[in-house]
């Protein structure tokens, strides 16, 4: 067995949590709008068309924000035509995903769906074929109250009061040379801050995100970063990190990606420092990590012009929830930098809800971490003392023990314990700067299969399970981790 011990200190604060870190993201990619949450005609359908048994998922993992509507399809999409009579709106190809678009779900349809889901917008302007002129001719629509050619439009199409869409993307993937109409950072960075400048003339109060780099694997990475935040320093809020994740074989180096999270954020924030001394400047550059997940991206799918077909759905393991949770530990561990982190995507594609056409709607084993994450992170993340075996892995020195701890601020402490060892672990914690406290919940993801995974036909196979907590009012107490696991740990603080 091995052993670890950790000291969870009140004072030792990284930051409150800003409640967009557990946002999601949809694209029109795959089934994730038609078939996934926009579905006329399922039985469970609503009059809009929209699916309940996916709304009621999706409140279920309490998103705070949904990015829409992309994603590498936003660089080709014209947000006009998804607007006004469906009758009358065009089908288009879409380059990106080699697929046909319909265009009966827009930004009118997705304001009326988030309201629905309880979650806010963070919606996307194309910065591939669009235009500056284009991005804030979308934000008075959205926006503007009235009086003018597109917000008199957006109240012909239904909507008479404004939107209020607050947050706004600023292209996506701009880096990378697959994206449509791809530019260098030079480029982008210029067009970015005219954009910028655009858009918050027609709405002062919104922020944007302009786009970093889309993996810290690219080449041009960090200096993509540091070219983009110079040439927008004075106009943009947040710059945006992407990164996926997939076992290539080797279990324990799977298990272990939190550490590369971890150092491509340390390295971002690095850089956004740098500028900021360049700058002269006061502001703190922070980010929206606004594409995160497992993605088995080697996976070959043929869907030449298919309308909505069934691509990137990918089915996760239990081994694959371990890693994400890791994952979604390590947002929260930068919570002072990440403001903003959507989860990519929400439904069908690489996503913790999957549906069936005209049929059910499940969890994957992913859906469980996020849900805990989003339910008991908010608050007051502080920094552990901790002291664990460690290991080498492809991605350096690697704890066995990956810790993330919560002060709520309705007096609880929720710790979030990863233990990544084919051992059980004995852990020593001690919350005495709370004063005494009471275990309240201890519940644990793990099994004898990791390759297990969540099906249409069995879709309760991999869930969480409840371990008696320590009995007692403590200070100080020890828990016993199961190899392979992900642990949160709920105490309360007593008066």
């Amino acid at each position: 067995m091995k052993e670890a011990k950790l000291h969870i200190e009140k004072d030792f604060e990284i930051s409150h949590t800003d409640d967009r870190l557990f946002s999601s993201f949809l694209e029109h990619l795959g089934r994730a709008i038609y078939t996934g949450i926009y579905e006329p005609g399922h039985p469970e359908a609503d009059e809009d068309g929209f699916r309940t048994d996916v709304l009621k998922l999706v409140r279920e993992l309490h998103v705070d924000h949904v990015r829409y509507p992309g994603g590498n399809f936003l660089s080709g999409y014209d947000w006009k035509d998804g607007i006004g009579p469906k009758k009358d709106r065009p089908r288009r190809l879409d380059l990106a995903w080699k697929t046909i678009e319909s265009n009966q779900f827009g930004i009118d349809e997705f304001y009326d769906w988030s309201r629905k889901a309880g979650t806010k917008i963070m919606a996307s302007v194309n910065m591939g074929t669009g235009t500056p002129k284009d991005a804030g001719e979308m934000v008075e629509y959205c926006n503007f109250p009235g009086g003018t050619y597109w917000s008199d439009l957006r109240a012909k199409n239904g909507h008479k009061d404004p939107m209020n869409i607050h947050l706004w993307c600023i292209g996506n993937e701009m880096d990378g040379p697959w994206q449509i109409c791809h530019l260098d950072a030079d480029d982008y960075g210029k067009k970015a801050r005219e954009a910028a400048k655009i858009m918050k003339w027609v709405d002062p109060s919104i922020e944007v995100v302009v786009c970093g780099s889309s993996s810290r694997e690219m080449p041009t990475f960090p200096e993509w970063d540091r070219k983009v935040m110079e040439y927008t320093y004075e106009h943009a809020d947040y710059l945006s990190m992407h990164r996926y994740y997939e076992n290539q074989g080797n279990d324990l180096d799977f298990l272990a990606s939190f550490v590369d999270m971890d150092s491509f954020i340390r390295t971002l924030a690095a850089t956004a420092d740098y500028v900021k001394a360049e700058k002269r400047g006061k502001k703190d550059f922070k980010f929206s990590f606004d594409e995160w997940n497992i993605w088995y991206q080697s996976k070959d799918e043929p869907h030449d012009w298919m309308e909505a077909p069934s691509i990137l759905e990918d089915n996760y393991s239990l081994l694959d929830a371990l890693v994400f949770s890791g994952l979604g530990m390590t947002l929260l561990n930068h919570a002072d930098r990440i403001k903003i982190a959507c989860l990519a995507q929400l439904v069908n594609v690489i996503a913790p809800i999957s549906t069936q056409k005209g049929g059910i709607a499940i969890r994957q084993t992913i859906f469980y971490p996020f849900r805990y994450l989003s339910q008991y992170g908010r608050g007051t993340v502080l920094q552990p003392v901790v002291k664990t075996p460690k290991i080498e892995t492809k991605h350096g020195e690697t704890p066995l023990l990956y810790t993330t701890a919560v002060h709520g601020d309705d007096d609880t402490v929720t710790l979030f314990c990863l233990n990544i060892g084919d051992e059980e672990m004995k852990v020593d914690i001690d919350l005495a700067s709370f004063g005494s406290l009471t275990m309240t919940e201890h519940l644990c993801m793990d099994g004898d299969d990791l390759n297990a995974k969540n099906t249409f036909d069995n879709p309760n196979r991999v869930v969480p399970r409840e371990i008696a907590p320590v009995a007692g009012t403590f200070k100080t107490c020890s828990v016993l981790l199961p190899k392979q696991s992900w642990n949160m740990l709920r105490f309360k603080v007593e008066k």
